[in-house]
């Protein structure tokens, strides 16, 4: 895989965009860090605290980000002599790398798409009845899986383990590189980073139009859609994951050179 110079933004929160860009970088890229989405604490600590002491009565437990896999081991940890012991479940690999890396190894997580409805699919949780499913995700967000799981029989209770905030800057600095020609692609990875990005564009101000010379990498068909209901034109969705990203960066990494000469050509 080579990216040839790729310039590309990646926009996760910060915890979350190392990975990714070491990746681009080692690929032939250029990787800039620019979070759409800034992490925080807890919304209430105590809530938080008290479902974690309660946790050996949940069946199952699911994580919803590499973030909620992170800040839920450190609480469970700090008020817990033994870990989690029941099934645990992942939406999306990078969580469940995350998982993997805090000595999970036994974790339930589709395997092509990365979302609460591929999740709800598997086998493994089409019986619940009966049973608690605590699931570990960011304050607020979709209800999609949970109201599947209550459709199973399930009894769900939210672990909010931490919060979401818009940066509190603008995007005058994408604006500026876009214009100069030094900004190729943007990876977007929620339609809630296609939101603040809108939100930051706006106090520069400068409309979606202003990274047209740039294309959008988005892993879902929803962050595509909230993307072009945006009023972003160059919308490229990928398959899930880091792996399904790279692929089409470096798919469109190749064929910029003919591209490029095929317009030199006109």
């Amino acid at each position: 895989m080579n990216l040839n110079g790729l310039r590309v933004v990646v926009t996760r929160p910060l915890e979350q965009s190392g990975r990714l860009a070491a990746a681009i970088e080692a690929a032939g890229g250029e990787a800039c860090v620019f979070p759409l989405i800034e992490i925080g604490p807890p919304p209430d600590p105590a809530a938080l605290d008290a479902l974690v002491d309660r946790l050996d009565d949940f069946a199952w437990a699911v994580f919803s980000s590499p973030t909620a896999v992170d800040r839920a081991v450190a609480c469970i940890g700090a008020r817990r002599a033994r870990p989690f012991a029941g099934a645990i479940a992942a939406i999306g690999e990078g969580t469940q790398r995350a998982l993997v890396r805090h000595g999970f190894s036994q974790v339930l997580a589709p395997t092509e798409r990365f979302d609460s409805e591929a999740l709800l699919a598997l086998p493994s949780l089409a019986d619940l009845r009966g049973l608690q499913v605590v699931i570990f995700r960011g304050q607020e967000g979709r209800e999609v899986l949970a109201d599947g799981l209550r459709a199973r029989g399930a009894q769900v209770a939210y672990a909010e383990c931490y919060t979401r905030h818009p940066p509190a800057g603008d995007a005058s600095v994408l604006v500026e590189r876009a214009g100069a020609g030094r900004l190729d692609a943007l990876v977007v990875t929620s339609s809630e980073g296609v939101r603040n990005l809108c939100a930051m564009l706006d106090r520069v101000p400068a409309p979606p139009s202003a990274l047209s010379a740039c294309r959008l990498f988005v892993p879902h068909p929803r962050i595509a859609a909230a993307a072009r209901s945006a009023g972003f034109d160059s919308v490229v969705e990928t398959d899930g994951g880091d792996s399904g990203v790279l692929q089409a960066l470096a798919s469109f990494a190749a064929a910029r050179p003919a591209a490029m000469a095929a317009a030199g050509a006109r």
